[in-house]
């Protein structure tokens, strides 16, 4: 990490929710945010907050104890419940709808510091902030050098977090992306492989696989050179991708010139349907292929397989079917698919 910039990697100036009651209180803190080069909204009491921080998403929540409708400790219980119902709510959806995997690790993050500021400064009122998730106490009347250092420091923790989620994802990318293709990548599809098998077995519902195999892909390559072969690549699998018609259907590059790609909840009739348009879709990028035997295009086997998962079967088991269709497509003369159900 080359080093933490002054303001977020949004590059506006942070966002300061100011909750209090007393407006001369508000004013003073919002000439003092906006001397720091701070954007600033204020509200007068808690159910204000928590309106507003559902609105606008600050960086930050200057909060008062004291404060009519609903008080600070309230709200602040408030602010840390919305940040744990979004972490289970990115739980409940976790490796279902995201690729990558990154949201839970996102709602990690994202709980925003709340710092109080209040006359209050007995220990039982202290106590009492941080156990309603209070990040920080600021007692009035407020030493403003004080509060500025203790803003900075909050927001460059917040900064670090947001540098760590991205290296996260970055890393996360690598490790499930093919770099050609930008297709996910082996590991990838042996992952999502056996989570939806585990989903599926409890539904009792269909999971189907297309493997696909570029066609005298060898006599491509020593033809044309591998430049033009991992452009061929790239142009393939983006059909691939295009043609999967569900947001849950994953397209892998399988290994070398293989591709696959899974289909939760898709019967064999849909599967077949797929493997169609991906045929369709590969003859119409008319890639010139003249090592081909079968045609002048670049072309694709393709095996075809739907089963139910079953706690007695395993994921090995589509892939075997799915393999035996491609060989028998490449047997039966290449540039065709083959179902096995």
């Amino acid at each position: 990490m080359s080093g933490i910039s002054p303001f977020p990697v949004s590059k506006q100036p942070p966002l300061i929710l100011v909750a209090d009651d007393d407006k001369t209180i508000r004013v003073l803190l919002r000439k003092a945010m906006e001397q720091e080069g701070y954007r600033v909204v204020e509200v007068n009491d808690g159910k204000q907050c928590l309106d507003a921080y559902e609105t606008i998403k600050p960086d930050i929540v200057l909060l008062d104890a004291v404060m009519p409708v609903m008080d600070g400790f309230t709200c602040c219980k408030h602010l840390l419940q919305i940040a744990r119902n979004n972490l289970r709510s990115a739980l409940e959806t976790f490796d279902t709808n995201s690729t990558l995997n990154n949201t839970v690790i996102s709602k990690i993050w994202e709980r925003t510091p709340i710092l109080m500021i209040t006359c209050l400064d007995d220990e039982d009122s202290v106590n009492r902030a941080f156990d309603a998730g209070a990040t920080d106490y600021v007692t009035k009347p407020i030493h403003w050098p004080v509060l500025r250092q203790r803003l900075r420091r909050l927001l460059q923790q917040g900064q670090v977090y947001k540098q760590l989620e991205a290296a996260n994802q970055a890393l996360q990318h690598l490790a499930n992306v093919d770099g050609l293709t930008e297709l996910a990548n082996r590991r990838r599809f042996d992952d999502y492989l056996n989570t939806q098998w585990i989903n599926l077995a409890q539904k009792g519902s269909p999971l189907s696989m297309i493997l696909c195999d570029i066609d005298y892909f060898k006599f491509y390559n020593d033809k044309y050179g591998h430049p033009s072969g991992d452009i061929c690549l790239q142009k393939v699998g983006a059909v691939l991708n295009l043609k999967a018609q569900k947001h849950q259907d994953l397209v892998a590059r399988y290994g070398g010139e293989e591709f696959a790609v899974i289909m939760p909840d898709t019967p064999a009739s849909g599967a077949i349907h797929i493997a169609a348009a991906i045929q369709a879709g590969i003859k119409d990028l008319q890639i010139v292929h003249d090592g081909s035997v079968v045609s002048q295009y670049v072309t694709l086997s393709m095996g075809v397989a739907t089963v139910v998962p079953t706690w007695e079967s395993s994921p090995s088991d589509l892939i075997v079917r799915a393999d035996k269709a491609l060989y028998q497509a490449k047997a039966g003369g290449r540039d065709r698919f083959v179902s096995s159900f």
